[in-house]
């Protein structure tokens, strides 16, 4: 069985190596000058490659469409892609939240030792290969046309293009284009795991991280997302774990064009009445200060002019005069910090593709089409994603292979 592939991506390069590995000839049409591309830079450069939680908890991590992918996780799981990376001599570490990193901290390890099976398995690799199309006919895909007009025929072909995310990547949306020609359904994509842009000018606490906080993003009295993690401000608004996360959630609203407030617990660990008490022993011993000069042990430098803003007291006001009432405004402030969500930053900085080929139209064991026979999608090109923390390359791997083996 002859089996192309386009997309040289992490679920490109998998479905390759599955489809060799059941007896096919693999080949992989690739429109970069190299495999890999949007991998090499992953997890900033160190390639976050899965997640070694138990498959549950890698479940309770996407965001869209869960249920889908029971099936190929079944088939490929977290401790299947690092064996197979580590057999292809490029050892791995787990590190904070189960992350699953190459041991050399070097994306271009995993990249290599994928190389290394495809080259065992006789992977024929087509580098600066572009795809224009498929070749449909009858409902069946029958191959795909070059640029330059000329047809290659095949007995199976996958979409694994990656999404919109990256775009100098060479993710331009082209499977999103090919999966509507063949009839289906792409769910409306937006940015995810993507920074927010905040409506107040925060460019003042701008490199400022913050670690073991609790964030909520409402939308009037709704929660859309709640979280706890770290976050950093930065030049235009809001990034970070947590922020990334949230981005997940709440893209979709934002996109219908209204405002999402952010609300930032900087002590979740102390109850009202616990913080209370450290504000009053902190105020104790800066007695005869003035209010911006006493918060220093509660908080980062960078923090407290937004925090005693938000608090409505006087920066200059003596501690020894601040009222009850006004210790409970700052203590508002540390327990709520506030700021409008107005929008997110674009495609280059989104991580990945939220929405996607519709995954009612594709058969989740397989990942073949159900309205064109012998055309098969897999990864980000599929309308399913997830939450930060080697999940979406999981997502990536599971589906591929399930793409590439035979049922």
């Amino acid at each position: 069985m002859k089996v192309l592939i386009i997309g040289g991506g992490p679920a490109g390069m998998i479905a390759a190596i599955a489809a060799s590995e059941c007896g096919s000839q693999a080949e992989i049409y690739e429109k970069n000058e190299k495999l890999g591309k949007k991998l090499f830079i992953s997890g900033k450069g160190r390639c976050n490659l899965t997640n070694a939680s138990d498959m549950k908890t890698v479940m309770d991590n996407i965001v869209s469409n869960p249920r889908f992918m029971y099936g190929a996780f079944g088939k490929f799981s977290n401790e299947e892609i690092i064996s197979l990376i580590e057999s292809e001599g490029c050892p791995t570490k787990t590190e904070r939240g189960e992350r699953v990193f190459p041991v050399s901290d070097h994306s271009s390890d995993v990249i290599r030792a994928l190389e290394r099976r495809l080259k065992k398995d006789n992977v024929k690799i087509h580098l600066n290969e572009e795809v224009k199309g498929l070749l449909i006919k009858d409902g069946e895909c029958r191959g795909i046309k070059l640029a330059g007009g000329r047809e290659e025929t095949a007995d199976k072909v996958i979409i694994a293009t990656g999404a919109l995310s990256y775009p100098s990547t060479g993710s331009t949306g082209d499977g999103f284009r090919w999966a509507i020609y063949a009839g289906h359904k792409v769910v409306d994509t937006v940015p995810a795991l993507v920074p927010l842009v905040t409506k107040e000018d925060v460019s003042g606490m701008m490199g400022l991280s913050l670690k073991n906080v609790r964030a909520a993003v409402k939308d009037g009295n709704m929660t859309l997302y709640e979280g706890f993690g770290e976050m950093l401000f930065t030049h235009f608004g809001v990034s970070g774990p947590l922020m990334l996360s949230a981005s997940s959630y709440i893209t979709r609203e934002l996109k219908e064009h209204h405002d999402l407030s952010l609300s930032i617990d900087l002590k979740p660990a102390l109850d009202e009445e616990t913080l209370d008490a450290r504000i009053l022993r902190d105020f104790g011993k800066n007695r005869n200060k003035v209010l911006r000069n006493s918060l220093g042990e509660l908080l980062p430098s960078g923090l407290v002019a937004e925090v005693v803003g938000q608090s409505g007291i006087l920066p200059d006001k003596k501690v020894n005069e601040i009222t009850r009432q006004e210790r409970t405004q700052l203590l508002h402030a540390l327990k709520s910090l506030n700021f409008t969500v107005t929008g997110t930053r674009g495609w280059n900085e989104a991580i990945i593709t939220q929405g996607g080929v519709s995954t009612k139209e594709i058969n989740p064991k397989t990942m073949e089409s159900k309205l064109v026979k012998n055309l098969f999608f897999a990864g980000e090109v599929l309308d399913v994603d997830a939450l930060t923390g080697g999940f979406n390359l999981q997502i990536a791997w599971s589906t591929g292979w399930s793409a590439g083996t035979e049922e």
